[in-house]
């Protein structure tokens, strides 16, 4: 055991040994650690300012905790998707600034107002009516230009840009920031992250005097040239590894952990799970962990086999996911393990061993993913808030 493993013990059986007996699993998050994660960030960038983008509940840890981790570690910039996780980020930060990425659905900028959040506004109809409330209002409303610099996702056009600024609309708006986002900012080999930036250069050129935003987690890591005044990370904030140029200065921040329910042995051939999609040819122990699908372990882990597949961790050994991923329950095969568990220890899902990539990759997805489909069931623990 490592030195930083034997330091990790004590912390996490005292952890554990409080986890309600009643409950199937743990999801452990590591405030301390994100908060690290974005000092590092905030480091990598500067002078750019680093912002913290926390929609989906933070990436499914916990935005109620998460925020306000962030804002007393100085984080005063925050990205939401939705409306609701605007009200919500406002509640948890009063003086940070708040953009809204979903931009202005119509007919809901009285809400966004009253919550003081502001729409990342990313097509021209959405540009009218914020200029028509703005000019009902009488005063210049706070604004995000959210460009297409190729992903043909959200994002005015050209001549959407070209139009704004020869009808002069942009002087009722407040423009506090122009931004995009680029489609391939995890390949640091990839053409369309220069294309992408020489097209945000020409696109914001009539006000460049703006302060500009293009990149999240992976484009940061791209270099000096791509940081402009402000960066987004989200990914990143959480442990995220997916830029393929290399480390981003970040440690993982999440452990999940289920309990098993029961061990028992079965024989060659015989049926485990639905479907009968996978049967020993050798005696079998196996363990019965009480998580599922329901729990954010992806029925598609059932597609590997055996050793070739997912697998779960107990006291750093490896034991492969074997038949199909049910609601609630997998099977393992512990047969190789020295020390196989018993009913009511914990396996790893997420840890140490088994990072959110790998578990994304056995699935046939990514972190991402992984990380906002985390279910309800188990029971919470934030260290470091």
């Amino acid at each position: 055991m490592t030195d930083s493993a034997q330091r990790e013990a004590p912390r996490a059986d005292a952890e554990l040994a409080a986890v309600p007996t009643s409950a199937t699993g743990v999801i452990i998050v590591d405030l301390a650690q994100i908060r690290a994660n974005w000092r590092a960030l905030v480091g990598r960038v500067a002078p750019a300012e680093c912002a913290a983008v926390v929609k989906a509940d933070a990436y499914g840890l916990g935005a109620a905790h998460v925020i306000p981790a962030l804002v007393k570690e100085g984080c005063r910039t925050f990205f939401v998707a939705t409306i609701a996780e605007a009200a919500q980020a406002r509640g948890l930060a009063p003086e940070a600034t708040i953009y809204v990425l979903d931009g202005l659905l119509p007919g809901t900028g009285s809400e966004l107002l009253a919550i003081g959040a502001i729409p990342a506004l990313a097509s021209f109809e959405e540009v009218k009516e914020w200029a028509t409330l703005a000019a009902a209002r009488g005063a210049r409303l706070p604004t995000v230009l959210h460009l297409d610099t190729g992903l043909s996702r959200l994002g005015l056009t050209g001549s959407d840009m070209n139009v704004i600024a020869t009808e002069g609309r942009a002087r009722s708006l407040d423009v506090r920031l122009i931004m995009s986002h680029l489609g391939c900012a995890d390949n640091p080999e990839h053409d369309m992250n220069a294309l992408q930036r020489e097209n945000f250069d020409a696109m914001r050129g009539c006000m460049a005097h703006v302060p500009a935003s293009l990149v999240a987690s992976d484009g940061l890591m791209l270099g000096v040239d791509y940081h402009y005044d402000l960066v987004r990370p989200g990914y990143a904030l959480y442990g995220g590894q997916a830029f393929q140029g290399g480390p981003a200065p970040v440690a993982p921040v999440l452990i999940v952990k289920a309990r098993v329910l029961q061990v028992r042995h079965v024989q060659p051939g015989d049926q485990v799970g639905y479907s009968a999609t996978w049967r020993p040819n050798r005696p079998t122990r196996l363990a019965i962990v009480a998580a599922g699908y329901d729990d954010g372990v992806a029925r598609a882990l059932s597609r590997g086999t055996g050793e070739d597949g997912a697998h779960v961790m107990f006291e750093g050994k490896l034991a492969p996911i074997v038949g199909r991923v049910s609601m609630d329950l997998i099977t393992v095969d512990v047969t190789k393990l020295k020390h196989p568990p018993v009913r009511g220890d914990f396996v790893d899902l997420i840890g140490p061993g088994l990072p959110i990539e790998t578990v994304g990759a056995a699935a046939g997805t990514i972190g991402y993913e992984v990380l906002t489909r985390l279910g309800r069931r188990f029971h919470r623990i934030y260290r470091g808030g």
